[in-house]
């Protein structure tokens, strides 16, 4: 009898295993309570990346000249030279992190000089000073 026991226990732990894999397994994903998921999703319908970049051989030798400018510019600091420059259909959009005001205007300055009054979107902001 305590060996049938220990079977039938056996039986009904290993079922209600797999009933609890089941259900977890129709549950649909968990949704972040701080909405950190939907901020990402509507940052990047909003945002412009590298990924966008047209094929096209005018938007390439556009954002080939501005970063052959901004790399040139060796007063600019390192953040400066890693902006992302995105050119699609002769509209260059410009995102990123830079160390000042003075950096963000240079940038902007370069690509405005290359694509054109009115065809740059500055997406840049000016990093937090590191004390």
């Amino acid at each position: 009898m305590e060996n049938a026991m220990t079977k039938f226990s056996a039986i009904l732990l290993f079922s209600g295993a797999m009933a609890t894999r089941f259900v977890f397994a129709q549950m649909p994903p968990a949704v972040a309570v701080d909405g950190i998921q939907d901020d990402k999703a509507v940052a990047s319908d909003r945002t412009v990346t590298a990924d966008s970049q047209s094929n096209a051989a005018q938007d390439l030798d556009v954002t080939t000249r501005i970063r052959q400018s901004v790399i040139a510019d060796k007063s600019l600091s390192t953040y400066a030279h890693n902006v992302n420059i995105v050119t699609i259909g002769g509209k260059v959009t410009l995102s990123g992190e830079v160390r000042s005001e003075e950096e963000k205007n240079a940038i902007e300055m370069k690509a405005v000089t290359v694509a054109g009054r009115g065809k740059v979107s500055s997406e840049l902001k000016v990093a937090p000073s590191e004390k």
